[in-house]
């Protein structure tokens, strides 16, 4: 059940983050004078669309009989004389030349904003061909930009009701920032390892090791593994009687009330060597902290979505990185150079995650882990799809304005033939990759 909701959940979560998107091209292409024929939420077959009379600028609902009849409206430019004859087979004509369409559809897999003569060939008046070369820019680029402002708008509020910690060095204001305490607990205790023999116990809460206060197993393990071999000293605390209630480091009279409690007590711990198979032989979990801001909430907006910016760029640097060296690798006589090569062929294959690994795993997982997190995961997935939309790929927005932009300097006239064949051939080859990218997703969940 749980994995039902996370993955409705995660549709809906992506058709939203795509529709704002497509809803930056709309805003921009209608600010600068390119007509929108239609606005789509969901991909076809429509189940309700609307149309805008250009003459009353009222909206009235389509009948499914009129569905398709801006399809009898057709267009014909005559080259020689640069004019443009219009043969139109149902009385039709300035309803569906010039009236925007708003439809709802069947399929929540994100959605749309169809603009007219979106071939930069184009020359009719209030196509998108036709507009200059910095309104194409903005229309291009207002999609991510409004990926952006949705991972701002959504950090911004988690710094004000809490904001989870994913990010080593997560941006924060320090001077405005209150952190609520978590707590590191130990669910398990090896046989025999120096943490039995210490006498720490499954249930302890570390609070410190020597004196340095900690909020994450991962802060302990490091603190051991550079003391290894030597004694370190930990603060716990430990409930002995009580029902699930009964958590000692909760300052709550309440809870307290209802089991003894052990005062906070330290317990000295000789590590195990670095070579050893464990050092202190425990296994624990961390609650999650929240931090909290209040005036700089804004800021931490701002500042973590350049962060998680940032990060997304430099992974993707590093997954193109392995995957040339490990390509290049794998060819070599050299055994040991071969393995390295694969070793970083499969470090690009466990980073890369498609739809059915996004939906299906991520959302599910982060559903469950409650609203604030599933937030983050929504604004880290905004700020991705701006990212990746910035790439310099034919099909995506920031390969299109490249593609301009270099026919552009050029001087050269880019033809909707060509403009086609290149971003057709783009478009195939980024199915081909989602493609193989879904098949190890699904590989990698049923494993």
């Amino acid at each position: 059940m749980d994995i039902f909701v996370g993955v409705i959940v995660g549709l809906l979560v992506l058709m939203f983050l795509v529709t704002a998107h497509e809803f930056g091209h709309f805003v921009a292409a209608r600010r600068n004078g390119v007509n929108v024929l239609e606005f789509g939420i969901g991909f076809p077959p429509r189940a309700m669309a609307w149309i805008k009379d250009p003459e009353t600028g009222k909206w009235r609902r389509l009948k499914k009989s009129e569905w398709n009849k801006e399809k009898a409206t057709k267009t014909v430019v005559a080259d020689s004389k640069n004019t443009t004859t219009t043969v139109v087979n149902d009385g039709t004509k300035k309803l569906f030349q010039k009236g925007m369409i708003f439809s709802l559809n069947w399929l929540p897999i994100g959605g749309f904003c169809q603009m007219d003569g979106e071939s930069a060939e184009d020359s009719r008046k209030g196509t998108f061909g036709k507009a200059s070369f910095w309104a194409k820019t903005k229309i291009l680029f207002a999609g991510v930009t409004m990926n952006w402002l949705v991972a701002f708008v959504i950090l911004t509020i988690l710094a004000w009701t809490g904001m989870p910690k994913f990010l080593d060095n997560q941006f924060a204001v320090g001077s405005d920032t209150r952190t609520e305490a978590n707590y590191v607990q130990i669910t398990s205790v090896a046989e025999d390892s120096p943490a039995e023999k210490a006498g720490l116990k499954e249930g302890d809460y570390i609070l410190a090791v020597n004196g340095e206060e900690v909020w994450y197993a991962s802060e302990i393990m490091d603190i051991n593994e550079a003391n290894a071999g030597e004694a370190v000293t930990y603060s716990i605390k430990r409930h002995y009687v009580g029902g699930s209630n009964c958590i000692c480091p909760v300052d709550d009279a309440e809870n307290l009330s209802q089991c003894e409690c052990d005062k906070e007590k330290e317990i000295t711990v000789t590590l195990n060597p670095a070579d050893a198979e464990y050092l202190l032989g425990v296994t624990m979990e961390s609650s999650q902290s929240l931090s909290y801001s209040t005036w700089s909430a804004p800021i931490v907006g701002v500042g973590l979505t350049l962060q998680l910016t940032g990060e997304t760029f430099k992974g993707v640097g590093i997954m193109i990185g392995n995957l040339v060296s490990g390509a290049v690798q794998i060819f070599s006589p050299d055994e040991a150079v071969r393995e390295n090569g694969q070793e970083a062929l499969s470090e690009v294959k466990d980073s890369v995650s498609g739809p059915v690994g996004i939906i299906g795993v991520l959302f599910p997982s982060f559903t469950a882990a409650g609203p604030t997190n599933l937030a983050f995961l929504t604004a880290l997935i905004s700020v991705s799809l701006a990212c990746m939309n910035v790439l310099p790929i034919p099909a995506l927005d920031g390969g299109r304005w490249l593609l301009i932009a270099i026919y552009k300097l050029r001087k050269k006239k880019l033809t909707k033939e060509i403009e086609e064949r290149i971003v057709s051939r783009a478009f195939m080859i980024l199915l081909a990759l989602i493609f193989i990218v879904t098949i190890l997703d699904i590989i990698r969940i049923a494993q």
